[in-house]
């Protein structure tokens, strides 16, 4: 009998073999056959895997809404292992059913599964203003804003004298719905802006004349943006509308027939960027950009051309790489790590960016940097052990499509992004993966690569101390504790949502729940920001406790891998104790729950002095009495006394 079933096993593999797809990007109709063969295989991995890769594509819609169908039936046998769960509530003013299944599939590839609260047609403003409405007993965490441009209600020319108060107005109207929202639930909202249509009654007289209907709209655009701050998420339609082309992203026949008021095939893109948003959102943004460099950060190769026998400026060939420095140089500059997987002589590679008198790109501008005879495999695993942060924050960019599928194959958890032939391609390549998006920009981002650099100064200073106090004695850490503020909220809410090591309950609280900590007066808050003599490292921990009675309970407690292993815990939790007895409380209550990324924080409560209460399937909890073990102190880590600006 296991004989039998053993055979019947191979034969059903060596099936899904035959059936798998080939190229880098695999149609999508291929895709879903492979998907559902897996699953008629019962192999419900296989065939979420396969699912999600037909968001690879750009459409046609009918792929996707069939992928999108399957979707629906797969997760009737079985749910899909995802890194985040949400609800997203989705209302418009237009008919956005076809959107919302397309918006599952693609939030699949991106690692989230979605549930979803559909409003009906045109009911926006009703749900939204109406405390009893079905939205908020939905109780999302997203609410997505889809309105058209018909629901503005601008004529085809306000006069010049009342422009700007016409346009404030419009704003206030869409504020005023914003602040429903948060006053009603803990829900982020997901605004999409107004695609313009592509015909104008005033041509390009629109682009002189104040008032038109298509200039107001671009400013409403702007205004929109700007009101919206760190509270409200932006999904930019006329941006995306003008890339995928105007007129095939407006079709009236759809709008007549089923008050669509997009394409059928723009769907797709729609929900690309959508769903890239509330990735962002949720932490999942990619964090590290791993480079091959023959071929994709110059021409030739550097061992057998030498420095002046590689493409870098100097011709159409030569400018597409200076380019494509310059480009990652921009994602550098918005916190975006960069490292080098090459294999090569260490000496060669380091080469053109030492001597090349065109290179925009030094050494010192990638966080890692690995030039040997290791596949490609090996060394992404050791950049990121050496950056401490996982796999699936890693993007692989290699001109060679045999690297690229060995990494694909046996690390499944790093993004692999499909370069053109042409480098002048490269840029639209990683810019149109999304996989960049940022839900907010903090300081501590345009910071990142710097502190990767001071990181790096600070353990070869470790390797030379005599033992460990030394060494921490010999970093000069200066910490500046504080309650939540809102000029800090959305790094605290970015660190909230995306940090996985040491994170002790990995509680994704969104910015309008962390809003309710702050005001909530039985709950401590504490953010830590981190400086010694190597550089400022930012906001790197957040603490939230909630007062019962004599116990204050932690509720989150997380740290940026960047300063693990510099005793902030310690100051955390002595910094904790001193607000406990200030209000009269002796015991501190904490929790560790287990996931697969936070192995490294399993005895901090062990370490730090509490007992252990209880144990169940790996979840623990721990107290703390400061009547009989005394505060918990800090050695290594002094206040941070002068005046601090905004950070």
């Amino acid at each position: 009998m296991e004989k039998v079933e053993t055979n019947s096993l191979s034969r059903a593999a060596d099936e899904l073999e035959q059936l798998r797809p080939t190229g880098e990007v695999p149609e999508p109709d291929a895709c879903l056959r492979m998907a559902r063969a897996c699953f008629a295989a019962q192999d419900m991995a296989g065939a979420y895997e396969w699912l999600a890769r037909v968001a690879d594509s750009r459409g046609p819609y009918v792929a996707w809404a069939s992928a999108a169908g399957a979707l629906a039936k797969f997760e009737e046998r079985e749910p899909p292992l995802t890194a985040r769960t949400a609800r997203v509530a989705v209302v418009g003013s237009y008919t956005t059913s076809q959107f919302v299944a397309l918006l599952r599939l693609v939030a699949l590839r991106r690692r989230v599964r979605l549930e979803v609260y559909e409003a009906g047609f045109d009911l926006f403003r009703q749900e939204i203003l109406d405390p009893r409405s079905g939205l908020y007993a939905f109780e999302p965490d997203y609410v997505i804003v889809a309105p058209h441009e018909g629901v503005v209600p601008f004529p085809a020319l306000t006069e010049a004298s009342a422009v700007e108060e016409t346009l404030e107005a419009e704003v206030g109207r869409w504020r005023t719905l914003w602040d429903a929202l948060a006053a009603n639930s803990s829900a982020r909202v997901v605004q999409h802006n107004f695609a313009l249509r592509p015909e104008s009654t005033w041509g390009h007289l629109a682009a002189r004349v104040p008032g038109t209907r298509d200039g107001m709209l671009r400013r409403l655009n702007d205004k929109l943006a700007d009101a919206a701050g760190d509270g409200v998420l932006i999904v930019d339609c006329d941006r995306v509308s003008a890339a995928f082309g105007k007129d095939r992203w407006f079709d009236d026949r759809y709008w007549h027939l089923a008050k669509q008021a997009v394409a059928l095939d723009a769907l797709p893109e729609l929900a690309r960027h959508t769903a890239a948003v509330i990735a962002a959102a949720e932490g999942l943004s990619s964090k590290c950009l791993v480079l091959d460099l023959d071929n994709t950060l110059w021409g030739g190769v550097i061992a057998e051309e030498g420095l002046s026998g590689i493409q870098l400026g100097g011709g159409p060939q030569g400018e597409a790489f200076i380019a494509f420095h310059e480009y990652l140089i921009s994602l550098l500059s918005r916190g975006i790590l960069l490292a080098v997987a090459s294999k090569n002589n260490p000496a060669d590679a380091r080469e053109p960016f030492e001597q090349h008198p065109d290179t925009r790109l030094r050494l010192d501008d990638f966080a890692a940097f690995h030039a040997n005879w290791d596949d490609k495999p090996a060394s992404l695993r050791t950049i990121a052990s050496e950056l401490n942060i996982g796999l699936d924050s890693l993007v692989f960019v290699d001109d060679n499509p045999a690297e690229r599928e060995v990494v694909r194959r046996l690390l499944p958890e790093v993004e692999v992004i499909a370069l053109p032939s042409d480098p002048s391609g490269y840029i639209r390549a990683v810019s149109d993966s999304l996989l960049f998006e940022l839900a907010s920009l903090t300081n501590e981002d345009l910071g990142r690569a710097a502190q990767y650099q001071a990181r790096a100064a600070a353990e070869a200073q470790q390797a030379q101390a005599g033992s460990l106090d030394e060494f921490y004695a010999s970093l000069g850490m200066e910490a500046l504790v504080s309650p939540f503020d809102e000029v800090n909220l959305p790094r605290i809410t970015q660190l909230v949502g995306k940090t996985n090591q040491f994170n002790l309950t990995t509680r994704r609280h969104g910015m309008n729940e962390i809003r309710g900590f702050m005001e909530d007066g039985r709950a401590v808050t504490m953010s830590l920001r981190l400086r010694d003599q190597f550089t400022d490292h930012g906001l790197v921990a957040v603490l939230i406790a909630e007062q019962k009675d004599d116990v204050l309970d932690i509720d989150t407690w997380l740290m940026s891998c960047r300063v693990i292993g510099r005793t902030v815990e310690n100051e955390m939790l002595a910094r904790l104790s001193e607000a406990a007895l200030e209000r009269g409380v002796t015991r501190l209550h904490g929790t560790f729950i287990p996931t697969a990324k936070n192995v490294v924080v399993k005895d901090v409560f062990e370490r730090l002095g509490f007992t252990l209460r209880s144990s169940d399937s790996g979840t623990t909890t721990w107290e703390y009495d400061i009547d009989q073990k005394g505060p918990i102190t800090s050695e290594f880590i002094q206040p941070w006394n002068e005046p601090v600006g905004q950070p």
